[in-house]
């Protein structure tokens, strides 16, 4: 089993390039009870704010619930054209006061946005509370905008730092991330090209994937030129449009909604100190789920062994396999010979070892809507009614990320 919260604590001092967030118990407090989505696509010209509030509008459908139900509204800070409460009692029509919070949405914040909806629900701000994350950077990149190294090269250190020596944008960062993993753990091309295989294989078993029918084999990995050395294009995640949401409520109300239940079981949240930036980073081979998923795992009582289906945060292929190590799921640096084998496929079974992993296709293969669509897979799984279903799925973990922080949500099926 692991560690209990408390020795975790303990510990979290002990280490000199990272630490654990303390966040309080919410096991079992809270219910992911509605998801919707709209269409994930290359340039559209659709708008953000209009493809979130689609999103909101099928969560809401599918939790059975009415517009003027919902008092809760999250979503991420820092992205640009994301809706206010007065956007949605606009668009709805209604005329109640909505708690509002900007630690929600995508990336790390689709774990945490629990912990914090929890704390809202306690202190009686929301009952019912919608997360929601929308981008329409392919439209605006292709105006010739919306980029996402675009932060990156306004922030003044690394403007003034890393990018006068060449280190930008994200695609060079992660690649010496990678290639120093390879220098250190032996891992190879044919082993890291795994995890672009597996997830454009998931895609192309799932409707709703950018690269649907967009088929793969390794010598076809292989033979595509180098783009930041180990990467192809194929290891870096795509650019899209689209939206994702999903309602949360207390675990004690779940019953009363459609869908099987999924309670959110434990929430970590963790920081690489030096980040972000990420030359500083004392360990270029970890990530911060080193100091999230344990505190997950002591939250939800249970341990790697115990998760049956997960969805990483797969901005580059590398980041999804060390992430995949440090949840626990293999040993530091054996990575690369334990996503072999078909190991992060649907179908193979659990007790033949392996993972099943972003069984959409992930950001890689799917869309890159940030992680906002790996929780709304990961709650198909559960309820049994995702397009490439695995068996018997009782647990499921997201991990979120965003180069210097990580978090894990650990939902069970309830009921």
């Amino acid at each position: 089993m692991t560690q209990s919260i408390a020795q975790l604590k303990k510990r979290a001092g002990h280490f000199d390039w990272g630490h654990s967030v303390e966040l309080d118990d919410v096991r079992g407090e809270m219910a992911i009870v509605g998801i919707g989505e709209t269409a994930y696509s290359g340039a559209s010209g659709r708008k953000a704010k209009a493809m979130a509030l689609e999103a909101i509008s099928k969560a809401i459908a599918d939790a059975g619930l009415r517009p003027d139900e919902i008092d809760g509204l999250m979503l991420s800070p820092g992205i640009p054209d994301q809706i206010s409460p007065q956007d949605y009692r606009d668009h709805f029509g209604t005329e109640q006061d909505i708690w509002f919070s900007e630690e929600g949405g995508a990336m790390i914040w689709g774990a945490t946005c629990a912990h914090t909806a929890a704390h809202a629900i306690r202190a009686g701000k929301a009952k019912t509370i919608v997360n929601v994350f929308s981008v329409d950077w392919a439209t605006t990149r292709k105006q010739g905008g919306g980029r996402p190294g675009d932060w990156h090269a306004s922030e003044p250190m690394k403007a003034g730092f890393e990018l006068p020596y060449g280190w930008f944008p994200q695609p060079l960062y992660f690649s010496t991330f990678m290639h120093r993993h390879m220098h250190e753990f032996g891992t190879t091309p044919e082993q890291l090209a795994q995890v672009p295989l597996t997830f454009r294989r998931h895609a192309n078993g799932h409707d709703g994937a950018v690269m649907h029918d967009k088929k793969m084999n390794l010598q076809d990995y292989l033979d595509r030129p180098l783009l930041a050395d180990p990467f192809r294009v194929e290891d870096c995640c795509l650019i899209s449009d689209g939206a994702g949401a999903f309602v949360m409520c207390a675990a004690e109300r779940a019953g009363d909604f459609p869908h099987t239940q999924v309670i959110v079981e434990g929430v970590g949240r963790g920081c690489i100190d030096g980040a972000p930036y990420i030359s500083q980073q004392k360990k270029l081979t970890a990530t911060p789920q080193t100091f999230a998923a344990p505190w997950a795992y002591a939250m939800a009582d249970c341990g790697p062994e115990d998760i049956d289906v997960i969805a990483v945060y797969d901005c580059f292929s590398g980041t999804a396999l060390m992430q995949i190590e440090d949840m626990g799921f293999c040993k530091k640096g054996e990575g690369g010979a334990f996503v072999e084998d078909n190991r992060l496929h649907f179908s193979r079974p659990r007790s033949e070892g392996g993972i099943p992993c972003n069984t959409h296709g992930g950001l890689l293969s799917h869309a890159y809507v940030l992680g906002i669509a790996h929780v709304i897979e990961l709650v198909r799984q559960i309820r049994g009614t995702a397009q490439n279903q695995v068996s018997n799925v009782e647990r499921a973990a997201y991990a979120g990320f965003t180069a210097d922080e990580g978090a894990t949500l650990i939902l069970r099926k309830g009921g």
